[in-house]
Order: C-alpha cells, then sequence, then structure tokens
C-alpha cells in the first residue's frame, strides 16, 4: 500500500502537467486568440531560407510564415497580432515545437517519418536535391562522366554513403577526397584539385553564387536523393494545421509563392546581394499544381 501511495503521490504532478501541456498543444489558434501572440523558430544562417540580417530573421520560410500570420490577423480578428521569435539549432528546433516554446518553425527542417512521430509538417516549401557542382568547362552532365575523376566530400556528410549506396564509387572508380568544409571542398573544385563535390543542390548554389566567376561553374547530376523542406508545427492540432495548410495552398494557388521563390532564389538577397540564380525545380513546381503535405520517405 505504501508503494501504491508514493507512486500516486509522485505520478499526479507527472499526469497533470501531461494533460497541461496536451491541452496546450491541441488548441493552438484558441491560444494564440487568447494571447494575440504567436511565436516563430527561426534560423541563424540557412540561407536563404531562414538567417538574421541587423538582429532581424529573414528569409524564403520565414516570409511564408509572415504570410501565415497575416491570415491569422484577419481570421482571428487581431490586426495588432504580435510576432514573438525563437532562434533555434538543428538539435533543439523539433523540441521548440514539441515543448510549445513555438508555434511554427520556419527554416529548412526536412519532413520525414521519424520526425512526423513527434511533429507536424505543412506542404513543402522546398525540395533539396544530392547534386554536384563542376567546372562549366569539364565536360561533366551526369554521374556516368566521373568514371575515374576525383571526388571531393565535406568531411562529416553523408554524401559518400549516397554515393556508395548508389554503387558509384565503386562502379565508376571514383577517387574520394575530403574537404574540412563545404567551402574547403569547394575551393578543391576551383583550384582544379577535384572534379566534382556533390552535396544538396540548394548549398551548391549559394557556394556558386560566392564565387569570383560563378559562370564558370554549374551544377549537373541526377538527384542521387531528395529531401522535402517543410514547416513544423505541434502534432495532433488539426485545426491550425489546417489552416496553415490552406493558407500555404492559396499562395500557391495565387501566384505568391512562385514571387517569393523568385525573391529569396533568383534576385540578390540580403546582406551582401549574392543570387543563386536557382531555378525552380521540377518536384515543388508540381507541388505548386497540386498542393499536397504527402511525401516521399
Amino acid at each position: 500500500m505504501k508503494v501504491l501511495k508514493r507512486v500516486i503521490r509522485v505520478g499526479m504532478p507527472s499526469l497533470l502537467l501531461f494533460c497541461a501541456t496536451l491541452s496546450h498543444a491541441t488548441d493552438t489558434l484558441t491560444r494564440i486568440k487568447e494571447t494575440q501572440t504567436i511565436t516563430i523558430a527561426h534560423r541563424e544562417a540557412s540561407v536563404p531560407f531562414s538567417y538574421v540580417v541587423d538582429n532581424k530573421p529573414v528569409g524564403y520560410a520565414v516570409d511564408i510564415c509572415l504570410k501565415v500570420v497575416d491570415a491569422l490577423k484577419k481570421e482571428l480578428k487581431l490586426p495588432q497580432l504580435k510576432v514573438n521569435y525563437l532562434l533555434v539549432t538543428p538539435s533543439t528546433r523539433i523540441a521548440a515545437i514539441v515543448d510549445g516554446k513555438a508555434d511554427l518553425e520556419c527554416g529548412s527542417t526536412t519532413n520525414n517519418a521519424e520526425r512526423r512521430k513527434t511533429v507536424s509538417f505543412t506542404i513543402p516549401h522546398f525540395f533539396a536535391m544530392t547534386r554536384m557542382i563542376v567546372r562549366a568547362d569539364s565536360g561533366i552532365k551526369n554521374w556516368t562522366d566521373l568514371r575515374n575523376k576525383k571526388v571531393v566530400t565535406t568531411k562529416g556528410t553523408t554524401t559518400v554513403k549516397l554515393l556508395n549506396d548508389r554503387d558509384k564509387v565503386r562502379a565508376l572508380s571514383l577517387r574520394l577526397v575530403e574537404g574540412n568544409d563545404h567551402d574547403d571542398s569547394f575551393k578543391m573544385v576551383e583550384n582544379f584539385q577535384a572534379d566534382a563535390f556533390p552535396m544538396d543542390d540548394v548549398l551548391l548554389y549559394g557556394l556558386r553564387s560566392g564565387a569570383k566567376d560563378p559562370s564558370k561553374f554549374i551544377i549537373v547530376g541526377d538527384a542521387l536523393s531528395t529531401e522535402p523542406y517543410a514547416m513544423m508545427m505541434r502534432k495532433d492540432d488539426p485545426a491550425f494545421k489546417d489552416f496553415v495548410d490552406r493558407e500555404v495552398a492559396r499562395m500557391m494557388n495565387d501566384g505568391e509563392f512562385t514571387k517569393l521563390y523568385d525573391k529569396w532564389f533568383r534576385k540578390p538577397i540580403p546582406p551582401k546581394g549574392a543570387n543563386l540564380n536557382m531555378p525552380m525545380g521540377f518536384l515543388l513546381r508540381d507541388n505548386i499544381r497540386f498542393p499536397s503535405d504527402k511525401v516521399a520517405d
């Protein structure tokens, strides 16, 4: 009996905390209306999705989230709805949503099956693909052109595993070298120390935009993998998810989404006016035509 009483005494606060958390998590729209505040999680340096310029969060994903905020102002009749920002990292972003510290995470987070066990995702705003950057005069157009070539991968990344999984390393007799970071890997291509650098295409376009002469480099190759980036929100809150999904779909149908894409991927962006000059991929074009939060894992 003493043991049972102790379990109840210890367990009751935890149960109350669980119930409070559950209530908090499942009624985001009501809480936003009551507090007249929404909290957006953002990244510090995920260019051009979510980063900080002059102490202010900016970026493609941030702009999409702010469109959702505008829709909330109308829906909830809160023209003065306050926006709080919460800086997160790859290791803290999911917990920030699960723990109720933020209502939306606006960055470059991949929607996958493992993460959907704890959070929900809206319609993807980007599809990153693993491709490669090469010199424009190299004659390399696809992976088969890399036979007996030197390929650089960044230390600590999963690119080598991808190449091995697709049997590229052995079948093409690739010679692998490592860069200390992405900048170092790209410099090896610039300096003729490597023939190709495979990585997420959006990172490669960013590296190319910072080159002395971007026209000397091209991003080529069929995608080795695809990662759908989407905004995170708390799980088991269908009303809020439905609202965010409907607003993102409206933006896609009305052409606002494409305008935001052009703003951040096809034109100069702050702070230095770099231009990624990245065409919209076919997967995102298709998703804009037929908006869906369903992704292939």
